[in-house]
């Protein structure tokens, strides 16, 4: 187990950067307990479980596949999948969203003889901007719908005009795919136990419902605990938890923080007006991903429209302002070794292109 998180702390930038944040800040205030948002962390732990269940069962490959074996044609493909990967990010996160689709599109293109690059770039797009209409889409969202204890109509009312004028945008771009016949066939999938993927729909809507604050998030965690033990245990050693760590450590490193006088003041002056936290979030999501993001500016700020916002536009950019892309790129370069440099000039064009646009639409309109 030793060994286990050293080779995670060399792997993970992102988890190793929020341990030794949380250790240094310790040597200067006293970590407490309430610093940690457990409704989050049990929430995540939650969702894990049961998508992970979906993706054995073959559930989402199973739906994606039926639906995708109505189209033969290249520009039509590349729509079916871009709204796939939107409407799923929505319900089982981007990252997960990704991890479904991206390879369906990957084995599209080997048996019709297409290049999927400027298709996966529009998924990835899809996949973080589909995800932000919801709580659950993401970690960042889930983490602020729990900090500022948002509810569902004040979260859509934010998230929508976003989410509608980014497919719109999608829609527009998938043009630029070729409108050509394209032959492919991909073998049909079935669940693999209707019964455990049933119940575990079930507890798919507790989770959800847990989320909204409609039932005791507490009780969603142990009823998830005991259908996990008792249908599938093997589903415990899938769960993320070098994710449900990085959440801890950085609770952690902004409750030390903000207990640290000249750093809070500081921090509180830059961001104490609505637009000066839109263009933070933004700018900050560039360098440290957007997760980590949300979590450090939500220690000083009261503007969550404006940070909601930041982070979700912020997710587009480089290739780390959200860690869903890295996924996306990794499955393509894979594939496409040599074409690695050309995916990364794609898709840096369009992410900073849309980036730009969404920067400066919200940035009226907020």
């Amino acid at each position: 187990m030793i060994r286990q998180f050293i080779n995670k702390t060399k792997e993970d930038i992102v988890f190793s950067i929020s341990l030794i944040l949380a250790i240094v800040t310790s040597l200067f205030n006293t970590p407490k307990l309430h610093y940690i948002d457990f409704k989050v962390l049990i929430s995540l732990f939650n969702l894990m479980i049961v998508i992970e269940c979906f993706e054995k069962q073959k559930l989402l490959e199973m739906i994606s596949i039926r639906i995708l074996d109505k189209f033969k044609n290249e520009r039509k493909v590349s729509l079916v999948l871009i709204l796939i990967t939107f409407l799923f990010s929505m319900l089982i996160t981007n990252d997960v969203a990704l991890i479904t689709f991206v390879p369906l599109a990957l084995i599209i293109a080997k048996k019709s003889k297409i290049n999927p690059m400027e298709i996966i770039v529009l998924q990835t797009l899809s996949a973080n901007i589909g995800s932000s209409l919801t709580p659950m889409g993401n970690p960042q969202n889930l983490f602020i719908y729990s900090k500022y204890n948002l509810n569902l109509t004040t979260f859509l009312k934010i998230m929508l005009p976003f989410v509608i004028l980014g497919l719109f945008v999608l829609v527009l771009l998938n043009l630029s795919i070729p409108n050509k016949d394209i032959c492919f066939h991909i073998e049909k999938v079935e669940i693999k136990n209707k019964k455990i993927t049933f119940i575990f729909v079930l507890l798919f809507i507790i989770v959800l419902l847990s989320i909204f604050n409609i039932i005791n998030y507490y009780f969603a965690f142990l009823i998830t605990v005991i259908i996990t033990f008792t249908l599938d245990k093997k589903l415990f050693k899938e769960v993320d938890y070098a994710l449900l760590l990085t959440f801890v450590f950085f609770f952690i490193f902004i409750g030390n923080l903000s207990n640290i006088e000249i750093v809070r003041n500081l921090f509180i002056k830059i961001l104490n007006k609505p637009k000066s936290t839109f263009i933070s979030s933004i700018t900050l999501s560039q360098f440290i991903s957007n997760v980590p993001c949300a979590i450090l500016l939500s220690g000083f700020s009261s503007n969550y429209k404006e940070l909601l916002l930041g982070v979700d536009i912020g997710g587009m950019g480089t290739l780390i302002a959200s860690l869903a892309s890295v996924i996306s790129y990794k499955f393509y370069a894979n594939e496409y070794k040599q074409n690695k440099k050309v995916y990364l000039k794609k898709f840096t064009v369009y992410n900073f292109s849309l980036l730009a646009l969404f920067t400066i639409i919200f940035w009226f309109i907020i």
